[in-house]
């Protein structure tokens, strides 16, 4: 199936792209997406668990499963007040 990723700040810096659009096997969830990622850009393990999902614009835990065309947002931590 294919899903669309979108990057943010140090994100997008360690993927190397600010979107990508890939190809995964069918009822991945985000945790197996995030391994993909990390195989893929290994410097993204940077961010370790302080990397966080957004699925179709809504906040998403790394067991929910993905659906054809999803969007998923890779949102990094935010510093800065």
């Amino acid at each position: 199936m294919n899903v669309r990723i979108v990057a943010y700040a140090r994100a997008r810096e360690l993927l190397g792209a600010a979107e990508l659009q890939l190809e995964i096997p069918g009822s991945a969830t985000l945790a197996q997406l995030r391994q993909h990622l990390q195989h893929q850009a290994p410097r993204l393990g940077e961010l370790g668990a302080s990397l966080r999902f957004a699925r179709n614009g809504t906040l998403a835990g790394e067991d929910e499963i993905l659906r054809e065309d999803d969007e998923v947002a890779l949102l990094p931590p935010v510093s800065g007040g």
